[in-house]
């Protein structure tokens, strides 16, 4: 592994362990979401800052990703603070027990999501370590055009949601219009679709295994802790969501059915 991953590897944890200890004195693990977005504008920085030679692709890359990461960072940061701990964590909390879980919670959130961060960030690393192609070209292109269709979504699907969620009348519904007539998560959707268009840009660059990290990325969203998580949750909540489910894409926008 390079010197430049390990040395980001190092930032990375040294701020998710003070993120924890934080964490104990205010008891409230969902801190950890709020770096997720800026722990990768902290990466690309700092590939940026640590590159010998700067092109084009570089910093739109850097440019981004800090658009994306900072957008998502104090988005999370409105909706969630003042609110309490995050239910996933409420449950892990009571699941392992208060009085082990400070301690506990420094693994299984805090110094995983920081490895995760590093992992996905991957196709980052691709385009800074790799430069046998400067120019931008027609790969770095439809990486722009994804991830403008990516961003889309997932800020235009948040925002309509928020709007949503803001009218006291519709508590207990669901929301079928917007980006979500075409998709039950475009938050979701978008995410993944800005990060393959990260894992063109690497691909541009001649950086190929990278892409991994994009992948994992997919994983996460629709098998892990996005998707399958959400539809669970909101089954249970809401009763009208299972015909929204019949009618819907899960997550690649299509037209829904009749």
């Amino acid at each position: 592994m390079s010197v430049l991953f390990l040395q980001a590897s190092l930032i990375i944890f040294i701020l998710v362990t003070l993120l924890w200890i934080y964490s104990i004195s205010i008891k409230n693990v969902s801190i950890i979401d709020l770096f997720w977005g800026l722990g990768f504008v902290i990466v690309a920085s700092f590939y940026s800052l640590m590159c010998e030679e700067l092109n084009g692709r570089i910093i739109l890359v850097w440019v981004l990703v800090s658009v994306w990461g900072l957008r998502l960072s104090i988005y999370l940061a409105w909706r969630n603070i003042g609110k309490g701990e995050d239910f996933r964590y409420q449950e892990f909390r009571r699941n392992y027990g208060p009085k082990r879980y400070w301690w506990f919670s420094y693994f299984q959130v805090f110094l995983l999501q920081g490895a995760l961060i590093m992992l996905v960030s991957l196709p980052l690393l691709g385009v800074t370590e790799n430069s046998k192609s400067a120019n931008i070209g027609l790969i770095d292109y439809l990486g722009i055009l994804i991830w403008l269709v990516g961003f889309a979504f997932e800020a235009g699907g948040d925002y309509q949601l928020a709007v949503f969620k803001k009218d006291p009348r519709n508590k207990g519904k669901v929301l079928t219009t917007g980006f979500l007539r075409y998709t039950r998560h475009p938050n979701y959707f978008g995410d993944a679709a800005v990060w393959w268009a990260y894992a063109l840009f690497s691909i541009a660059a001649g950086s190929y295994w990278q892409i991994i990290g994009s992948l994992l990325m997919t994983i996460l969203i629709v098998k892990v802790s996005g998707v399958d998580l959400l539809e669970k949750s909101l089954q249970n909540k809401k009763p009208s969501y299972q015909e929204y489910i019949n009618k819907t894409s899960s997550f690649i926008p299509w037209f829904p059915k009749k």
